[in-house]
């Protein structure tokens, strides 16, 4: 029974980006072929990665291409590979949705982007729908597919217009790979025409001109006719035609392996270009890394520190960004071998050419070699970071910051070099990135530890009141509001002989609260004890406070507010700990509670401050209140009783 053709919908997000794309203009819709080769060059990476295990999947043809193909007449312009193709599921899952996280959040910003009238393919790229880019220029797009390995009756046909459907049918294909063809839309006035084979040599001459395999356009030459075939008259003289037209297959892109260039050699330009098409980035690349080592362990390396971050960097099956080369052979993607999970928004490629070419993964992890170009690599990337201007670095460690201080807790050789190289706001500077050398360098000369204090915002930690007295003595204090700093500093307990004190934990060493007041307060303590047993583990006088009232505090090892707070936001139940309730015995509100305790130890009115203390100090640090109703009720009481007298 022959199989229907199926017809399918776009999720609701990708048909209104795909609405945004079609109805969208560009300034630079050429970008659309970058994106295509860009596709097929990784498809090409893919089956050559496969065959290393598989070689029969190659078919007898191991001569990778990417060919170009331009129709003025039908005013189609193909696209087509003979890497790894993709099966009736693949296509699905690869062209018929987009499967990455933070769509919602991308569509979003492509709407503001067009109401501001800055729409522009770099937003749509930065997203990493290149495929789609390709409604700029078509009308239609036809992509028909064969997976590597698969008989050729089990070929994939999809087809759409745009308009927020796809169709997709099984099909018959002789080759392996994938030909993408577009039906392009009339071009404007000033626009290029993409049948052009010139404007097609401009285009990959500037965007894809390093793809690692040949791109590929059948050009019709004229070559002169030998003299031998040349029909001449009694003279000598040539009768007729002396040259002939002929097809022949011409390569557009120069191919060079830009790494192994001396890299005085290589210009601003390239790099850009080169790293757009490793990267898929649309934007430039903040800076570079250009190594060649020779010796006893001999490799290139050229690395790019992107200028954006990408919506999907934390995502767990996010990928790295090293291609592992032996000489310009491709090996594989993904190389997580090569660079620590810290530093995996470095993008790049190493070529080793001592390396066997028939690695594994698996022998990846045990080899020397390797071992070694990583430890070099990691310490070249820290040393480029460390030697960063400031402005830039701040740039820098605005996007990745918070991926670079992962490594403080996971990598113990270096945990001091990216130490230094983490920045801060504090207290002294809650607008500017300030380093840990800055921090030790300004502490006050009675000042023995580094105090830092963590939590959602910069806002709510400088105006928390743990740090009041800190304040007062002109102690500066880390304001960490990256979930990472919670797991790193479980790691770094020191730094440059200073260990580290949380303002939320333990004694700070501060002026100690008067001996013959704490003794009036003994038995009011007692009293808020009792009737906060259940949440409380003791109450005391604080010497933290200044001006507020009430705070929550911590055992030096206790898990503090944030982390607790982080474990319950990722699904996980913490340990139960009761806290500290901290008073600050100068407070009027304390003054009148004691007077009226010693007063009327059993007046009503106690219970529900002693409540309203604890939730008081629960707001202070951004806690959750367990009856927020109640304490909507106990403040309009105590209003009520305040506005009466």
């Amino acid at each position: 029974m022959e199989a229907k053709k199926e017809t399918h919908a776009f999720k609701t997000e990708v048909r209104q980006i795909l609405n945004l794309i079609v109805n969208s203009l560009y300034s630079n819709q050429e970008i659309f072929l970058r994106e295509l080769i860009s596709n097929a060059s990784d498809a090409i990476d893919k089956v050559q990665f496969k065959a290393q295990i598989e070689p029969d999947i190659l078919e007898k043809d191991g001569e990778f291409k990417i060919k170009i193909k331009p129709d003025g007449i039908a005013r189609t312009l193909t696209i087509s590979d003979n890497g790894i193709g993709m099966t009736h599921d693949e296509v699905m899952e690869n062209i018929g949705t987009i499967a990455k996280s933070g769509t919602a959040g991308f569509l979003e910003m492509l709407k503001q982007a067009q109401s501001a009238d800055l729409l522009t393919p770099e937003l749509i790229g930065q997203f990493g729908v290149g495929f789609y880019s390709a409604f700029m220029v078509a009308e239609k797009i036809v992509l028909t597919t064969r997976a590597a390995g698969a008989p050729r009756e089990q070929a994939v046909r999809w087809e759409s217009t745009g308009d927020g459907t796809f169709g997709i049918e099984p099909t018959e294909k002789d080759q392996r790979g994938t030909v993408i063809t577009l039906h392009l839309k009339k071009a404007g006035k000033d626009e290029p025409d993409y049948t052009d084979q010139w404007v097609i040599r401009r285009i990959i001459r500037q965007h894809s001109d390093y793809v690692a395999y040949p791109i590929v356009m059948d050009v019709e030459k004229e070559i002169p006719i030998p003299d031998n075939e040349i029909i001449k008259d009694k003279t000598g003289k040539p009768i007729g035609e002396t040259k002939r037209r002929v097809v022949e297959e011409e390569t557009l892109n120069s191919r060079k392996a830009i790494w192994t260039r001396p890299k005085e050699e290589v210009t601003d330009q390239e790099h850009e270009e080169f790293y757009k098409h490793l990267a898929h980035d649309w934007n430039p690349p903040l800076t570079r890394l250009h190594l060649k080592l020779e010796g006893t362990t001999e490799y290139h390396a050229l690395v790019y520190i992107p200028a954006k971050a990408p919506l999907d960097m934390f995502q767990p099956n996010r990928k790295h960004g090293i291609q592992l080369y032996c000489k310009r052979v491709f090996i594989m993607d993904d190389c997580k071998e090569l660079i620590p999970e810290y530093l995996r928004f470095v993008k790049g490629v190493v070529d080793a050419p001592d390396l066997n070419l028939n690695v594994s993964r698996e022998i990846l992890q045990q080899d020397r070699l390797v071992m070694n170009i990583r430890n070099n690599l990691v310490k070249k990337i820290l040393d480029l970071l460390a030697e960063m201007p400031a402005d830039k670095y701040d740039q820098f460690y605005a996007e990745f910051g918070a991926v670079l201080k992962e490594g403080i807790y996971t990598d113990t050789n270096k945990r001091n070099k990216i130490a230094a190289l983490a920045r801060y706001k504090t207290t002294f500077s809650e607008d500017k990135w300030v380093s840990l050398d800055e921090v030790v360098k300004r502490m006050q000369p009675d000042q023995k530890e580094i105090f830092y204090i963590t939590g959602d915002n910069i806002k709510s930690l400088i105006n928390s009141p743990h740090l009041e007295k800190l304040k007062e003595k002109s102690y500066e204090v880390l304001l960490m509001t990256d979930p990472v700093d919670e797991w790193a500093l479980q790691a770094l307990t020191e730094y440059e002989g200073k260990p580290f004190k949380s303002a939320e934990k333990g004694d700070l060493d501060l002026d100690k609260p008067d001996e013959r007041q704490k003794e009036e307060f003994n038995a009011l303590f007692g009293f808020i004890k009792g009737q906060l047993e259940a949440k409380v583990k003791e109450v005391k006088a604080s010497a933290r406070l200044k001006d507020s009232v009430a705070c929550l505090s911590g055992e030096d090892y206790d898990m503090s507010a944030y982390m607790e707070k982080l474990l319950k936001a990722a699904g996980q139940k913490p340990p139960e700990v009761k806290r500290v309730l901290e008073l600050n015995m100068a407070h009027p509100v304390m003054t009148k509670i004691k007077a009226l305790f010693e007063n009327d130890r059993h007046n009503s009115a106690l219970k529900e401050y002693c409540q309203l203390l604890y939730d008081l100090a629960v707001i202070a640090e951004g806690g959750k209140l367990e009856n927020p109703a109640r304490f909507t009720r106990q403040v309009g009481e105590v209003m009520t009783q305040a506005i009466a007298a």
